[in-house]
């Protein structure tokens, strides 16, 4: 993780459970792209900090309509083949970064709990057997999105790309640390209510396939962030819909993973 202090930012990893240890690698970046690094003083208690973004991604790469029970409760159809979007760096927001979107802009804000797959290794061309060692590990992720702006254009991206609309977990865990990236409870809560509640088992498409499938036509670089897609419970699906406002608190939790929660001050005036 990447932790802002009085000297800068500096890059760390969490050891022993309770306990950060600093490297001295300056960035995180460096570290996923295969850069040597080595411990740096002693750790400190990671409750006595508050980490930052775990790292910048070259790319955010989105996969939509990736669970069966997702599709159905938003009446979208059974993709045959992957659904790619994008999101753009200015939607990265950290743990305990509020949610804020323009004033008059959207009247129905989403939620999408997501697990994120990072690139470690450059990936051309790659088959799918071989496609888990370009990954270097997984991040918890909320892909928030304005419903009435995403489904009222052709193209997703606007209504998907708000400022601060791509929270990410603190911690960007390695691929060695999880044993199946394919059986991981993934949850959102909101004002602590459980909203969604699935497993990554029930993804249509699996990473694997995902980054071999993107890579025949994209070169997946270190860093890059690909969004593999929500479960059911999002609000657009609920009986009646429900959005996000003012004062709630959006949290989502992945196995192994951790968790990224953000209080929602809503929509405020854009000059």
């Amino acid at each position: 993780m990447s932790v802002p202090t009085q000297d800068g930012l500096r890059v760390g990893y969490v050891k022993e459970g309770d306990a950060l240890q600093f490297v001295d690698a300056d960035r995180m970046q460096d570290i996923v792209a295969g850069a040597a690094w080595r411990d740096v003083g002693e750790t400190v208690p990671l409750a006595s900090v508050r980490p930052g973004l775990p790292l910048v991604p070259r790319n955010i790469v989105c996969i939509g309509a990736n669970y069966r029970d997702h599709c159905i409760e938003t009446g979208l159809a059974i993709p045959e083949k992957p659904v790619i979007f994008a999101k753009f760096r200015n939607t990265l927001a950290a743990d305990g970064d509020a949610l804020t979107w323009p004033e008059g802009f959207t009247e129905q804000v989403d939620w999408e709990a997501e697990l994120g797959v990072v690139i470690g290794r450059r990936a051309r061309g790659v088959s799918e057997a071989d496609a888990l060692s370009h990954v270097f590990g997984y991040v918890a992720a909320n892909d928030v999105s304005a419903r009435d702006v995403q489904l009222g254009e052709a193209q997703w991206v606007r209504g998907k790309s708000l400022d601060g609309f791509c929270p990410l977990a603190p911690a960007l865990v390695t691929r060695d640390e999880i044993a199946d990236v394919q059986a991981l409870g993934i949850r959102c809560l909101v004002n602590g209510e459980a909203v969604q509640s699935s497993n990554t088992r029930e993804m249509i498409f699996p990473v694997a396939f995902l980054v071999a499938y993107l890579s025949r036509a994209i070169t997946l670089e270190p860093g890059d962030l690909i969004l593999t897609g929500t479960p059911a419970g999002v609000g657009l699906g609920l009986k009646p819909p429900r959005f996000l406002k003012r004062g709630d608190v959006v949290s989502v939790e992945i196995d192994g993973l951790g968790s990224v929660t953000n209080p929602v001050e809503g929509a405020v005036a854009r000059g």
